[in-house]
């Protein structure tokens, strides 16, 4: 079967990711409970009567998915795979809420229109005049790996050679303040908030939209090569180290072939601890990354985690933001990604040097 290789990356997020390197200019916001999104100017990259009616969920992947295309030098793809968990929450509350203040009459069907969970691909692929393989997993924080898991076959296979993959997801004041009720996001009155050592639950959330190009050839623009992609909704923290082993052995790797692990620290003591048992024992003499101190927990925030790894990997170099532990390597070939979100839905994911 063909290699799959990371040939462009576009991100927008928490951080000044889509005209930097890799983390020049970081900004950590330990005083919020909800991070805000770094944005670009809009009007660079979708014309100015068209974003009026998008969502900012909508306009981030268009815009990470533009820079990511830009970056592959390409002009279309064979599919478009978007993985998000909320979709486009705002146009949702918009809509539910016009039906509450309308008594369910005279209601415009263009918040229900854009609500939907393909609304981003949709978009992307109207821009492309793409008519080809569009699909979008809502498969909570696997939804990316989700997406992720379908290129990668679908590219193996040669059933295309080029795919468009994305995890989007967005926030709006009204779904935060409900995620805030029911424990999800860390109270107002908890900061500054911490994310390593955490003694508090719930997380500081985010948003963001982050696009890969996929494709079954190598250039000298790639960043990585995607090896393997695994996730269960439940595992146990006494079967976490054997999952482990039984996912790396199957790629023919031990415990010691990992360059660099990333780890979905999100700040919640209630499930913090799978991240632990891995930091704290099994890869105690390898360096670790963590990232959600910079984008926020989000359903597809293990996208951020992948375009941090795809970073590493092409400039060999680990930001001292991001370093979990002192432990470090002159050469990355082989990264592990690891993440979990309120205990469920485990994934690893696995990508070498070119």
């Amino acid at each position: 079967m063909k290699k799959i290789y990371i040939n462009g990356v576009g991100c927008i997020s928490a951080q000044k990711t889509f005209d930097s390197i890799f983390l020049e200019n970081t900004e950590l916001h330990a005083d919020q409970n909800v991070l805000p999104l770094e944005t670009p100017v809009y009007k660079d990259y979708i014309p100015p009567a068209a974003i009026r009616r998008m969502s900012n969920g909508v306009k981030n992947g268009i815009v990470a998915s533009t820079l990511a295309m830009k970056e592959a030098n390409l002009e279309t793809v064979d599919a478009i795979i978007t993985g998000t968990g909320l979709g486009c929450i705002d146009d949702s509350d918009k809509f539910l809420k016009a039906i509450l203040d309308n008594g369910e009459q005279f209601l415009t069907p263009t918040s229900f229109i854009q609500s939907t969970h393909n609304t981003v691909g949709a978009q992307i692929a109207l821009g492309l005049q793409c008519k080809a393989y569009n699909f979008t997993y809502v498969n909570g924080a696997v939804s990316f790996e989700s997406a992720l898991l379908d290129a990668k076959m679908q590219l193996e296979t040669e059933e295309a050679d080029s795919i468009l993959v994305g995890g989007i997801d967005e926030i709006n004041e009204y779904t935060a303040s409900l995620f805030e009720l029911a424990g999800f996001i860390k109270e107002k009155e908890g900061s500054p908030y911490k994310i390593l050592d955490s003694e508090t639950s719930g997380v500081v959330y985010g948003e963001g939209a982050t696009f890969f190009v996929l494709e079954n050839k190598q250039n000298e623009n790639s960043y990585a090569e995607v090896v393997d992609i695994s996730f269960e909704n439940e595992i146990r923290k006494e079967d976490l180290e054997s999952k482990l082993t039984d996912f790396l052995q199957s790629n023919a790797l031990e415990i010691s072939d990992i360059d660099a692990v990333i780890l979905g620290f999100n700040g919640d003591v209630r499930t913090d601890d799978y991240f632990k048992i891995l930091s704290q024992k099994t890869f105690q003499n390898t360096p670790q990354l963590y990232y959600k101190h910079l984008s926020g927990e989000y359903n597809t925030a293990s996208a951020f985690g992948f375009w941090v790894g795809a970073k590493v990997m092409k400039t060999q170099q680990i930001p001292e933001i991001l370093s979990v532990n002192n432990v470090n390597k002159s050469d990355y070939k082989t990264i592990l990604l690891y993440n979990q979100y309120k205990g469920i839905n485990h994934s690893f994911t696995l990508i070498a040097k070119c």
